[in-house]
Parts: C-alpha cells; sequence; structure tokens
C-alpha cells in the first residue's frame, strides 16, 4: 500500500507505482485532506432515541416465553 499527500499545483499528477503493482487492479483516490476531516466530524453525531419513551419499572423479562414458538 502506497499513501502519500501532497500539495499540487497543476492539473495533472503522474503516479510511479512499484513494480509488483503491475498486472493487479489498484483503485486511486483523491480528496481534500480538509474536507475528509470536516465530513468525518459530522459523522460522529450521537443518536439519540428520544421519541419512544417506555417505563420499563416493575417489568421481568421472561426467556421461556420470549422463546415459544
Amino acid at each position: 500500500m502506497i499513501r502519500t499527500i501532497i500539495t499540487v499545483d497543476k492539473n495533472n499528477l503522474i503516479l510511479l507505482l512499484p513494480d509488483d503493482f503491475l498486472g493487479k487492479q489498484i483503485e486511486i483516490i483523491a480528496f481534500i485532506v480538509d474536507e475528509a476531516k470536516n465530513q468525518a466530524a459530522q459523522f460522529k453525531k450521537s443518536k439519540t432515541f428520544s421519541s419512544i419513551q417506555l417505563d420499563t419499572r416493575g417489568y421481568k423479562f421472561n426467556r421461556e416465553e420470549a422463546n415459544e414458538r
């Protein structure tokens, strides 16, 4: 695996690959580093389940009843 971070000054880029990459499928992904950090921060929002509220006081789970067919 090769990972390189560069600052581009032109619209084209020449990428030299090692010989063991020859004949194999590779994937090349290009993105702006700052944008990737911002997107990752957006996905880390916590999720709440406040739309449903159940009162479970006094509830006892019955395994046999749950597994009945």
